[in-house]
């Protein structure tokens, strides 16, 4: 047992648009660095704007993509080793993730709950903790639902933010350390983001779960984030406690995206 969590050491990562042999190389990740410690659970933000190179970022802690270089370890165990199919599920197991629209995470023509007792059979089944059912509704109930109120329903049902909680409590069924949550609120209504956001909180200090938290609004980042990470064309600009890098930040790029958004005020009252 590592005492990181995750551990992203000097990572790149550059595509080739076009053939391999004339593309044009695009370096989407230069270079970045962090780390999340075990047992000190918290939300760390990626912010930018699109292009930023957050997406690519999350998706390679993800293990979606492969670093071009460097190095991503979580819970001790470098990301290039897992191989095999057992490696991959137990990887899963613990990080998840929870992606930008609730709406495109579950085909429509299925019903809510078959989605719940597959992630339930696939992760947790076997250790006959609780029924299939109880445990369904133990996951609905962390984020605020039950499963008497999804049961037989289809996606089109739901609102987008009680899609987007279905979409945790379908993380929550693997019992992760890391949820990866891509631009979660930003097609949510406004009057709903807070919910999301505050659910994070919850799950932060409640579950003692770790939330990477990707976004390009810095007023839900203000008011969720523990530490954050400014990214501009694929490098980290600045970093550190999130209400001392927003309150006063020292880059160019960061002052910027802070004189766009309504901080505090704003954040304070999402």
């Amino acid at each position: 047992m590592s005492d990181l969590l995750l551990e992203v050491c000097q990572v790149s990562k550059t595509f080739i648009r076009g053939g391999v042999l004339t593309g044009r190389r695009v370096a989407a990740v230069k270079d970045v660095s962090f780390r999340l410690a075990a047992g000190r659970p918290e939300i760390f933000a990626i912010i930018g704007e699109s292009g930023s190179g957050k997406t690519t970022l999350s998706r390679m802690i993800l293990n979606i993509d492969t670093p071009t270089s460097g190095k991503l370890r979580f819970d001790g165990v470098d990301l290039a080793t897992i191989r095999t199919a057992g490696d991959r599920l137990a990887f899963m197991h613990k990080v998840q993730p929870i992606f930008q629209n609730p709406f495109e995470s579950f085909n429509p023509l299925k019903r809510i709950d078959r989605y719940l007792f597959m992630t339930h059979r696939r992760f947790i089944a076997a250790d006959g903790r609780l029924a299939p059912e109880m445990a369904v509704d133990e996951a609905l109930h962390k984020v605020g639902l039950s499963l008497k109120e999804v049961s037989r329903r289809y996606p089109h049902e739901l609102s987008g933010g009680q899609l987007q909680r279905v979409a945790i409590a379908r993380a929550l069924l693997a019992n992760p350390k890391l949820i990866v949550a891509d631009e979660p609120v930003s097609m949510i209504d406004a009057s709903l983001r807070i919910s999301i956001v505050n659910l994070f909180k919850t799950l932060r200090d409640d579950l003692g779960i770790s939330i990477i938290y990707v976004t390009h609004d810095l007023a839900t980042a203000y008011y969720v984030s523990d530490r954050i990470i400014i990214m501009q064309q694929g490098s980290v600009v600045e970093s550190g406690d999130a209400r001392a890098v927003l309150n006063a930040p020292q880059h160019p790029y960061s002052r910027q995206l802070r004189e766009a958004a309504l901080l505090p005020d704003f954040a304070a009252g999402l």
